[in-house]
């Protein structure tokens, strides 16, 4: 049996727009977009230009918001971060998990992935799991086996009953912010080794409810030709994501 995901097309604004930045930013976007069937656009602000995200997209069931990151602790003397319920009050509906520079620049460790993971299943909110190798991985021909041990703690977290809320998205750190893209087939062999991953856990039929994207120096270039490889079921846009405009010739690239 055939599984039809919906295509996800997500943008992660990082620290940039702040809330006037970002009315404005839905002022030129949204009229460029039209609602379509199958496709879902995401947007992760920075959680002081959650509220303006918000306000600005009211009306637009097709476009749904997110936050960067969360702490797996409900509550508590942990200055500087958000819980999932706080995130969930101010009306997100997703949540970035190990993203590369969480990982990377602020050593977020796997265990803390699972926790946050779980913390956000546990809350409501659907996670967007990050997951990618780096160039040094890549030379030296671990690219698959680095994502499969950064699936695997994650996986044996997630019961199968709450998959269906999991995103996954494969992310080469190594193509993040550099100009430099995974070529098309790089990329559909990787989300083949991730959609390899989750039937081993899970089986083909769950697994298939899983919509797997790929981020890394995505454009308006090449966002037609990624998201035409098997597999891949959308994209999670960086710096181009910050241009409404470019945003928008991606998301349109989707079909």
């Amino acid at each position: 049996m055939t599984v039809t995901r919906t295509r996800i097309l997500a943008g992660n604004w990082k620290m940039n727009h702040g809330p006037s930045q970002a009315a404005r930013f839905f002022a030129d976007f949204l009229p460029l977009v039209e609602p379509a069937d199958g496709r879902s656009v995401v947007f992760f602000p920075p959680a002081v230009s959650f509220a303006a995200a918000r306000e600005a997209v009211q009306g637009r069931p097709d476009v749904r918001l997110g936050v960067q990151n969360v702490h797996w602790e409900a509550g508590g003397a942990f200055t500087g971060e958000l819980s999932v319920s706080m995130a969930a009050d101010a009306g997100a509906e997703l949540v970035l998990v190990g993203h590369s520079e969480r990982r990377h620049v602020f050593g977020e460790t796997i265990d803390e992935t699972v926790r946050k993971t779980v913390a956000v299943l546990e809350g409501g909110l659907d996670p967007v799991l990050c997951v990618g190798e780096t160039i040094d991985e890549r030379r030296a021909d671990r690219a698959e086996a680095v994502v499969v041990e950064q699936l695997g703690p994650v996986l044996a977290a997630v019961p199968v009953e709450h998959l269906a809320r999991l995103v996954i998205a494969y992310e080469p750190v190594w193509a993040i912010g550099t100009g430099v893209t995974a070529t098309p087939a790089d990329a559909a062999a990787m989300h083949a080794a991730v959609r390899r991953t989750l039937e081993e856990v899970y089986g083909a039929g769950a697994a298939g409810q899983v919509p797997v994207l790929y981020g890394g120096s995505v454009k308006p270039e090449n966002a037609a030709e990624l998201m035409s490889q098997p597999g891949v079921d959308g994209v999670l846009v960086g710096g181009a994501s910050l241009d409404p405009a470019g945003f928008a010739a991606i998301v349109r690239a989707a079909g």
